[in-house]
């Protein structure tokens, strides 16, 4: 009988390196550099400048090699922006042994969360596939470990993680976008909104803004991330309970 000889599917530069599965992508030029430092020096330049900063040149002088050299490391700067962006999010917390399956993905959404504040450059990262870096399934592996007592599907709890890791993200990009136009934007806002709108036409609108509701002043967010966490951790809850 003939074998078939299935090739594997060839694994990314910064996926296979990231696992270990090689030590990067050629020979550096020099024993003393690493490719953790140069994922440091371009986290440096990201948070000092942002994330249009950081180009392979830029990390190159960083680290004090030439850029051809650094390309010996990291193959590109895609793959480079990858390992960058899985060091950024790092390791999750510890699943509390104290908490129930709502307490822990509060907990996991919270430090997502921190985690996009303490690093925003990385929301500029468009999402270009499901998780594949060690910190990211990492991340994945807290939050599914949290709804294990549920009695969800396997298929249900990873759409639970994907939908909640959503929120997380969502929110931080508007908070932070928000929170970078000043303490005052939720009052220009109001005072624009009721010059241009007419009550006829959008009467729920102008209800909304006559109970104050869109001129409150902006916390930083943490009062609206809270409600609408609530809100996605109750339909959650009403899975569970309407399973079979």
């Amino acid at each position: 009988m003939e074998v078939v000889n299935i090739e594997e599917p060839n694994i990314p530069a910064s996926i296979a390196v990231a696992w270990g599965l090689r030590d990067r992508p050629g020979k550096g030029p020099r024993p003393g550099l690493s490719l953790p430092q140069i994922v440091q020096a371009g986290l440096d330049v990201a948070r000092a400048e942002g994330l249009a900063a950081v180009s392979m040149a830029r990390v190159a002088k960083e680290v004090g090699v030439s850029t051809m050299a650094l390309y010996r490391y990291v193959a590109a700067k895609d793959d480079l922006l990858d390992l960058m962006q899985d060091a950024a999010y790092g390791q999750p917390p510890e699943a509390p042994a104290d908490k129930d399956w709502r307490g822990g993905l509060t907990e996991w959404a919270w430090a997502i969360l921190h985690a996009l504040r303490k690093h925003p450059w990385v929301l500029q990262i468009p999402v270009s596939g499901p998780p594949l870096l060690p910190n990211q399934i990492a991340w994945l592996e807290r939050g599914l470990t949290c709804l294990g007592s549920t009695g969800l599907a396997e298929s249900q709890k990873l759409s639970v993680v994907m939908l909640l890791s959503g929120y997380v993200r969502q929110w931080a990009s508007l908070s932070i976008a928000v929170g970078a136009a000043g303490p005052d934007q939720a009052a220009r806002y109001a005072t624009t909104l009721a010059r241009v709108i007419d009550p006829v036409r959008f009467p729920a609108v102008s209800a909304a803004m006559a109970a104050g509701a869109v001129d409150d002043e902006w916390d930083g967010g943490d009062a609206e991330f809270v409600f609408g966490l609530d809100r996605v951790l109750d339909g959650i809850a009403a899975l569970t309970h309407a399973r079979p």
